[in-house]
This record gives C-alpha cells, sequence and structure tokens, in this order.
C-alpha cells in the first residue's frame, strides 16, 4: 500500500513516516509545500517525497496512491483565516482530488469537539468548525473514510496504550506518536473503513482497541 501524507512536516507525520519506515506493507510518499523539507524527510525514512500544495493541484502527488493520511494542521499561532484555508479547505480540495485520482482510502486527523464546535473553549471555535465542514464532506464522499479524532495533542513518549470510541463525552490527551501509531493501523484494519472515533491515552493496546470497534 503507497500512502499520501499531507502534512508531513508536521510533528504527527514525522512520527507516521518513522512508523512506516519500519513497517514491510506500506510505503510512504511525503507531501510538503517547501522543496527544502524533503531532505530532512527523506532521511527520516519516506519512501518518495512530492511538492506540492493542500491549496492547489495535488494531482501528481496523489497519482499512485492507495490511501492517504491528513495530518495537515494551520498550527497554532495561525489566525481563523489560515485554519479555514488549511483544515477545511485544504481538505476538502484533497478529498476530491483523490475520488478524481482513484484513491480508495482516507485516513484524517480531526479533533475531539468537531462534532460539537460550542462545546469547546470560544477561542478554539474556528478550529473545530473548521474540522467538522472537512469532516463531513468526507462522510458525504464515496472513499473509505477513518476519521480519527484525538484529544490535546502531547510530546510525550507513545505508550502504545489508548482509549477509542465513538465518542467520548471527558476531554483528555494523547501523545502525537501514539496518534501516529493509530493512523498506520487504521490502515491494516478493515474494520476502521467508513468509521470514526475519538481517541485518547489509555491502557489498551492499539490492535485491542481497534478490534473492540465492532464488539
Amino acid at each position: 500500500m503507497k500512502v499520501l501524507i499531507a502534512g508531513a512536516n508536521g510533528k504527527i507525520g514525522r512520527c507516521l513516516i518513522q512508523r512506516i519506515a519500519k513497517d514491510n506493507t506500506v510505503t510512504s510518499r511525503a507531501m510538503v509545500r517547501d522543496p527544502a523539507q524533503q531532505s530532512a524527510l527523506q532521511e527520516l525514512g519516506a519512501d518518495e517525497t512530492v511538492v506540492a500544495n493542500l491549496e492547489g493541484d495535488c494531482r501528481d502527488a496523489l497519482s499512485g496512491c492507495d490511501a492517504v493520511v491528513f495530518c495537515a494542521g494551520s498550527g497554532a499561532n495561525t489566525g481563523p483565516e489560515k485554519t479555514v484555508d488549511v483544515d477545511q479547505n485544504g481538505a476538502i480540495n484533497l478529498i476530491d482530488q483523490a475520488i478524481e485520482t482513484g484513491v480508495g482510502r482516507f485516513v484524517i486527523v480531526s479533533s475531539m469537539r468537531a462534532d460539537d464546535p460550542d462545546s469547546g473553549p470560544e477561542s478554539m471555535r474556528h478550529y473545530f468548525v473548521a474540522k467538522q465542514k472537512a469532516d463531513n464532506h468526507l462522510r458525504a464522499s464515496s472513499l473509505n473514510y477513518t476519521i480519527v479524532r484525538p484529544g490535546k495533542l502531547t510530546d510525550h513518549k507513545a505508550s502504545g496504550q489508548v482509549r477509542l470510541a465513538d465518542r467520548i463525552d471527558e476531554f483528555g490527551e494523547i501523545p502525537r506518536d501514539d496518534v501516529a501509531a493509530v493512523l498506520l493501523a487504521a490502515l491494516n484494519t478493515p474494520a476502521t473503513a467508513r468509521r470514526e472515533f475519538d481517541l485518547l491515552a489509555g491502557d489498551r493496546s492499539i490492535d485491542a482497541a481497534l478490534a473492540a470497534l465492532d464488539a
């Protein structure tokens, strides 16, 4: 399986590249906007790198890929307009072009509270709304999607232990590297197709937690 990683130079994207490099079932194509980032991602273990802009034509980047993992984000220090450009419109643009180029699988990093933006702090509401609109577009598509909604992201060391469910009422944290591990596992778990779930640090192995989705 060849996977295009959108947001490859972000923290989750870099963790995912390193995990895929150790997996013999998946190869990675790291998508970046800045050509200067390509060599560093190749050193991390990316099988291929490609330059493309989420807000533009990504069809060449998508060509030949079986799946997409969208873990791009505008970042905490950008304003609402950039959040809409990347987290909402960039995701929608890539979803549409994935369908056009024949990609069948799309895994997206969303956020807890994306389904209920008003439940979060006002300062984050634009972010949750952007994620909600991207998620809704993906749900309505023909793609075999997985929507992963993590809680607050941290840089703590991965534990390999998670809690996931269709919905988790209480908010919490999850290391970015554990999110990356879940993304890779979801690609290899057929039961996650056309599914979505909240994700936090927990006490269950990732494989067991994913297997329990249909339990």
